[in-house]
């Protein structure tokens, strides 16, 4: 167990949601690194270091599955999570995902898989206790 913050490598084209989850991650202990598209985030990839990667699913030019390979083909002990506010994620999407979260899923429920999958301590990372689902915040 982790006892300093997790990065997360935050992948989203909706700068209101960029922001928003940036903000609740950052609130909870995370540090938080952004990319606005799947182009910039592989870019971004090559140079930087990250425990997590967290991926809108939804993204013009490459989808968050898409990004998903790529990032695991680079970096393959770095958990991936995809996020889809809005619809089902097909299951060929999911193959190089380690877990993904859709529609009816809380805030909490994100902190929670981001910090099992981080390995962070939760004394570290602070709890928050939103029932938000993550589709009304997107």
């Amino acid at each position: 167990m982790r006892n300093e913050p997790a990065v997360v490598f935050y992948v989203d084209d909706n700068p209101g949601s960029r922001r928003l989850l940036t903000s609740v991650l950052e609130d909870s202990g995370f540090d938080v690194v952004t990319a606005d598209s799947g182009i910039e985030a592989l870019g971004m990839c090559r140079n930087i270091s990250f425990d997590i990667a967290l991926i809108d699913y939804q993204m013009p030019l490459m989808s968050g599955g898409q990004l998903a390979e790529k990032i695991k083909v680079l970096k393959p002990d770095v958990p991936v999570v995809l996020l889809s506010g809005r619809i089902s994620i097909p299951k060929e999407a999911l193959v190089f995902v380690d877990a993904s979260l859709g529609p009816g899923t809380t805030l909490d429920d994100l902190l929670e898989k981001l910090r099992i999958l981080a390995g962070v301590d939760s004394h570290i990372v602070g709890v928050q206790r939103s029932r938000t689902p993550w589709s009304d915040s997107t």
